[in-house]
């Protein structure tokens, strides 16, 4: 794998050739790592494109680190609100569920050893993070709305695959449930961005100067959360 030094760190990334690309394009995944895409080049040119979005590559490498998570196990760390939280499994066979408490600084999951596996132990937070998603997000996005003057018919909070959020062409906002593993900063610029879309639909010019208004550092944000064009 080719990999590239910016100041101390090393950056691996993977060459996806894509022929008829007017320009290079880099994305960054879990699962995918860092990828270059576009039409082939040499190796000094691949380098030269990953170094000019390094710094970029990194607070994205290190935000994706941050919202995934492996086994949920007694020493693992799983992400809310920005940081990562030390978890504690206990083993308490008088339970019939799942019971998951934050105490501010860690997880404490109690559970019935017949339900130590990891499907359901995932499930659980899955459904932890669906109540904290509605809990922390809806009255943000309430009060967005009425500080932009930025109305929206209804908010919807669900899984999505691919996407931070979006806006239906009748102005529903869906915000995906893994927005809550975020800090609150992007979760702001993630409502602002879909508010804004009630009023504009597109992301002309006029659509980011609508943004500028209420997030004023919205380029270094959107660079954190989303796939940058070289």
């Amino acid at each position: 794998m080719p990999k590239v030094l910016y100041g101390t760190k090393t950056i691996e990334y993977t060459f996806l050739a894509k022929e008829g690309l007017k320009s290079h394009y880099i994305s960054v995944q879990k699962d995918t790592g860092v990828v270059l895409k576009g039409s082939p080049v040499p190796d000094e040119k691949e380098q030269a494109l990953i170094l000019k979005k390094a710094r970029w590559i990194l607070d994205k490498l290190e935000l994706v680190e941050a919202i995934g998570y492996d086994d949920i196990v007694t020493g693992a760390r799983i992400p809310y609100l920005g940081r990562k939280y030390y978890v504690e499994v206990f083993i308490n066979n008088a339970l019939e569920g799942i019971a998951i408490n934050f105490t501010e600084s860690k997880f404490k999951v109690s559970l019935p050893a017949a339900l130590n596996n990891q499907d359901q132990l995932k499930q659980a937070f899955e459904s932890f993070f669906r109540d904290k998603a509605h809990e922390k997000i809806t009255p943000r996005v309430k009060k967005w709305s009425k500080e932009s003057g930025l109305a929206f018919n209804e908010l919807k909070i669900r899984k999505l695959e691919k996407r931070w959020g979006s806006c239906t062409p009748s102005n529903n906002i869906l915000i995906n449930i893994d927005a809550v593993k975020l800090p609150f900063s992007l979760i702001d610029y993630l409502i602002v961005h879909e508010l804004v879309h009630t009023k504009i639909k597109n992301h002309s010019k006029e659509y980011w100067s609508e943004v500028s208004k209420h997030i004023p550092n919205w380029k270094e944000l959107d660079g954190k959360m989303y796939g940058m064009k070289l």
